[in-house]
């Protein structure tokens, strides 16, 4: 199974892939881990990345398509995965298409959880006090949220016209939304 995992910060994407992962015996690759921990050990790109997510804005995509060019190529993503936070542009559509087209694969899904915005808003701002996250203060979580109105969920369309999409009520328990997850899978690659 090679599949994505959408929909606007704080819906759950990252809690969902790790469980969605693990029962479909795929590794979730998530873009927003990978920069987490480059920010942490400052690497380079860490440091260039922080200066974007700290403002809510994302990394250019140039520094994100290299990234998961080189990590869709490692060993473990060979029979599939499940991506988190990527793509976010309509150019990186393209980019994702193009790598998948150089393994000879493609998608068999795209999985958006939806929720309303003020949900996802406390959500976040609960999460950020929990974590500690620098990132996520009321007015940054807020741009996130328009930021992702603006670029990213048109690619939901995109999906959509591909018969690949579809959409699943991110708003309850983990293992409740986990399993509307996994019976919506079902429906676009049945």
């Amino acid at each position: 199974m090679r599949m994505l995992l959408m929909g606007p910060p704080g819906a759950g994407k990252g809690t969902q892939a790790k469980v969605l992962a693990e029962r479909l015996n795929i590794p979730a690759v998530s873009t927003g881990d990978i920069f987490r921990a480059n920010v942490k050990d400052e690497t380079p790109l860490g440091l260039e990345a922080k200066r974007y997510m700290d403002a809510g804005d994302y990394v250019p995509d140039e520094v994100t398509n290299a990234m998961v060019r080189d990590r869709l190529s490692e060993a473990d993503a060979g029979d599939g995965f499940l991506l988190d936070g990527y793509p976010r542009t309509l150019a990186q559509v393209g980019t994702l298409d193009d790598i998948l087209a150089e393994h000879g694969h493609k998608l068999d899904a795209v999985v958006a959880l939806i929720a309303d915005t003020d949900v996802l808003v406390a959500r976040m701002l609960k999460r950020a006090h929990v974590e500690g996250r620098s990132d996520d203060s009321e007015e940054v979580v807020r741009h996130r949220q328009d930021v992702y109105t603006a670029e990213t969920k048109p690619l939901l369309r995109v999906y959509a016209q591909r018969g690949l999409l579809v959409e699943v009520d991110g708003v309850g328990e983990i293992d409740e939304v986990s399993e509307r997850v996994l019976a919506a899978l079902k429906t676009v690659t049945e």
